[in-house]
């Protein structure tokens, strides 16, 4: 993979309510408006990996992610399968994100015990390396891990090629970038929303916020950032300001400028429509932070 083509941005979206066509069709757009990469999650839509075969076959020089596949739910020797054959597939334009998901999802709907996350984590990367593979001689693709945490970040620069951090604000990409060090990947994501009306962008953030904020990975990154229960409650403007961009365009691109100054070596956007229900694509703003 040239990792070089990351230090251009890329966009991280939802695309469980587009057909496989139309979830095509995306990324071809995605690729011709010149981002670097389209990074896609893992939830309880289609399968990520079957999704990521889709969009690869759609488009030529994209870089195609995961953000993130759930551990909790492959073996890793699936795990490794599903990205080397992406891998193969494609030219080595696949990105494997990883990560521990969420107790709630994870213990709550899907019945899986959600024990030590941390350690669980580490014991999958090792055995990740030792998984064998007996298809034709591929490159494996670069692991970046869901990290936010001090203890994640650690693992994720000692036993990955680096972190994939979700809901954070450019200060957090400074820490982040300070503890994997200069030679990892620090794939970062933000929201962005194209309005230059304070209620409308902050309501905006509030509706993003309301799956987020109930989750304690995040409740506890943002406690960690600084800012209080009450704020993170009560969607505080200034804790929605922090991590959720709205704006102009030159404000949406100093949001990303922000987190490139502060040690990002990728940023992917995901572009929150400011009238539309929750999911459409705003091709406006995609356009105008367009890389190309």
């Amino acid at each position: 993979m040239n990792l070089n083509q990351l230090a251009n941005t890329g966009v991280w979206h939802f695309t469980e309510a587009m057909t496989a066509t139309e979830s095509g069709e995306f990324a071809a757009r995605v690729e011709s408006l010149g981002y670097s990469a389209l990074w896609v999650p893992d939830a309880i839509g289609r399968d990520p990996f079957v999704n990521c075969a889709t969009l690869l076959n759609a488009t030529t020089d994209l870089i195609v992610a995961t953000g993130i596949a759930n551990i909790w739910v492959r073996h890793p020797n699936a795990m490794v399968q599903g990205a080397l054959s992406l891998a193969e597939l494609s030219g080595n334009r696949f990105l494997l994100g990883i990560g521990v998901s969420h107790q709630p999802s994870v213990q709550g709907i899907q019945g899986i015990p959600f024990e030590k996350p941390l350690s669980t984590m580490a014991t999958y990367l090792e055995n990740m390396a030792a998984a064998g593979w007996r298809g034709p001689e591929t490159e494996m693709p670069p692991v970046v891990v869901a990290a936010l945490g001090p203890k994640m970040l650690e693992l994720a620069r000692t036993a990955s090629a680096g972190a994939h951090p979700y809901w954070t604000t450019p200060e957090h990409t400074a820490m982040a970038s300070e503890a994997l060090g200069p030679d990892a990947l620090l794939c970062v994501e933000q929201k962005v929303c194209l309005t230059t009306d304070p209620a409308i962008g902050r309501a905006k953030g509030a509706e993003q916020l309301a799956i987020y904020s109930r989750l304690p990975n995040y409740r506890n990154s943002w406690k960690r950032m600084g800012f209080t229960e009450e704020q993170i409650a009560s969607n505080d403007p200034a804790f929605v300001d922090a991590v959720f961009a709205w704006g102009d365009v030159d404000a949406l691109q100093s949001r990303v400028d922000a987190h490139y100054s502060a040690g990002a070596t990728h940023v992917c956007i995901q572009p929150v429509h400011p009238t539309a229900e929750r999911g459409t694509i705003d091709w406006d703003v995609l356009e105008a932070l367009a890389p190309s």
